[in-house]
């Protein structure tokens, strides 16, 4: 995190992990491994080395979590359009961030997979309007500037923007609902 204009400027950067159309929750954690508590900090860190494992090995030959990993070497999921659509679970974006995916930019969001990505805070769900997930490849490096809106590409210099957060971001930068409503005294501790 840098200082712009008196702000904490924050920007993510690094290789990308390509997904396309309709990835639904069962592909971003299968339901046998929704018996893992995510509150109990073991189980929290195996729920990241299961995140997207339900991806078909078909379209999908490169694994988002390396087998015997916890953690992804993609910071940055970039996807399609309807991302974590199916059966509302927060184990899905809880899984991603465990693996250490802070950013999903896609052409769009289901409503509860973002919804589910703000009330945990574990990471940014950005929508943009360019067909990233046709543009870029698995590996490619990015940055992307939450407060300029904007994406560069490493290589290529291109840039891309993408749909303010608004008034989530807030609560996605607090580290989920309650963390927000405990610094803004809604709730006690």
């Amino acid at each position: 995190m840098g200082i712009f204009a008196g702000v904490m400027s924050k920007v993510i950067k690094g290789p990308v992990y390509v997904v396309q159309d309709n990835i639904d929750t069962d592909q971003i954690i299968p339901a046998q491994y929704l018996n893992l508590i995510p509150t109990i900090a073991e189980e929290y860190e195996k729920l990241g080395s299961y995140a997207l494992c339900g991806l078909p090995d078909s379209l999908y030959n490169q694994r988002y979590v390396e087998e015997g990993k916890l953690d992804s070497h993609y910071p940055i999921v970039v996807a399609g359009r309807n991302f974590g659509c199916g059966s509302s679970r927060e184990h899905a974006p809880i899984a991603m961030g465990s693996a250490d995916c802070q950013l999903v930019l896609a052409e769009s969001f289901a409503r509860i997979f973002f919804r589910n990505c703000v009330a945990t805070g574990e990471l940014y769900p950005c929508e943009c309007p360019e067909r990233l997930c046709e543009i870029l490849q698995t590996g490619d490096v990015i940055s992307v500037d939450l407060d300029a809106c904007q994406i560069e590409v490493e290589t290529t210099g291109k840039t891309y923007t993408f749909n303010p957060l608004g008034d989530v971001r807030a609560v996605v930068d607090a580290g989920g609902l309650f963390n927000y409503a405990r610094e803004h005294d809604m709730i006690s501790n």
